[in-house]
């Protein structure tokens, strides 16, 4: 062909390619594992336990007891360690000292918490790259503290409210966030997670319970590439929101109709999926959570789930298969592929389509 691949009779029509992954484009992203990162340790109970393997210092860490029923705690470089939010419940943001400690160059620093570090408790963490503690950004109506990961497409964003449905704060991407995640930090209140990938509408689902989506008026605004909106939140509270746009090759944020077949649909997110959470929007349903570095065959069973402090179970109810380029469904649960049912996915890369193994 035209790069000089493969041995053909007769030469290939001009502008047709060989179909091998030479021939696939570079990816703008070719080690997704510098951006986002799963680790798995076993608890000691010690203090000032310095966690590494993550291979960059992350600006956002999720950390679950995959043994235990203990809550999934959610940290970020603008708020600090020790100020912990939890994605299974609607309480407002604690600070606690003996847990997340610190933010290191290679992971993070662990205290004593029986929450996080029991010792022979086996826990998960995951692990985003931002920009750091970000800086101070005053282009929108309300002023926020941004730090902005442009190539991976995520950021954190903290800002105190105005009581307005539609005043714009910024959110640093540079494209459009195909999900705006916020949480009130100094009041109790449910997760909002905003989106127009389910239908095209702006709805909302919350993180911490099983609800099916919401419409969203028009009053809130619409998301742009450069703003989201403050969403009615009460004049004066304090607000973090977590932005992600998908990014060929290392995110994708979309949604598929489940068949009821253990032979189950299948999503090509164009990489080897290493992360990815499945929720059913149009019907109650949880935040189902697998990663291939709890799972190492296929099928994945294994699952956490976003809104429960429930332990890690393997169940067939819930089994996908990981694959080079997306995921299958291989069960006929309704948690995941209900015949008709509509979900939702957030899925992160441990390879590019064009360099990926399959399993």
């Amino acid at each position: 062909d035209a790069n000089g691949i493969g041995d053909f009779y007769y030469a290939p029509p001009s502008g047709y390619k060989a179909l091998c992954t030479a021939n696939l484009p570079d990816p703008a992203i070719p080690l997704p594992s510098e951006q986002f990162n799963t680790v798995t340790y076993t608890g000691n109970g010690a203090d000032d336990r310095n966690m590494t393997g993550v291979g960059f210092q992350p600006d956002f860490v999720w950390l679950k007891s995959r043994s235990g029923a203990n809550n999934h705690y959610l940290y970020d470089a603008i708020r600090g360690p020790n100020k912990q939010i939890l994605s299974n419940a609607s309480v407002a943001e604690g600070n606690i000292a003996d847990r997340m400690q610190a933010f290191q160059s290679d992971g993070f620093q662990l205290g004593t918490s029986s929450e996080i570090n029991n010792n022979g408790h086996n826990y998960v963490s995951w692990n985003w790259k931002a920009n750091g503690s970000g800086s101070n950004d005053t282009s929108g109506d309300i002023d926020a503290v941004v730090s902005a990961n442009q190539t991976s497409g995520f950021s954190i964003v903290t800002f105190t409210a105005n009581g307005s449905d539609a005043g714009t704060i910024p959110h640093g991407l540079g494209a459009i966030p195909d999900v705006v995640l916020y949480k009130i930090r100094s009041a109790a209140n449910n997760w909002n997670l905003r989106t127009t990938i389910i239908d095209g509408s702006d709805d909302y689902l919350q993180l911490n319970t099983t609800a099916a989506k919401v419409n969203l008026s028009s009053a809130y605004g619409n998301v742009t590439s450069s703003f989201f909106t403050n969403f009615g939140f009460s004049n004066g509270l304090t607000i973090v929101a977590y932005c992600f746009a998908s990014k060929p090759g290392f995110s994708k944020i979309g949604t598929y109709t489940g068949n009821g077949s253990t032979d189950g649909v299948f999503i090509n997110t164009g990489f080897k999926t290493a992360w990815v959470m499945i929720k059913r929007a149009d019907s109650t349903g949880s935040w189902n959570i697998k990663d291939t570095t709890r799972a190492v065959y296929n099928a994945d069973g294994y699952t956490l789930l976003a809104e429960a402090s429930d332990a890690e179970y393997g169940s067939s109810n819930t089994l996908i298969d990981e694959l080079s380029n997306g995921f299958k469904c291989r069960s006929t649960s309704a948690g995941i592929n209900a015949n008709g049912g509509t979900y939702l996915y957030m899925a992160f890369a441990e390879s590019p389509f064009k360099t990926a193994n399959a399993r």
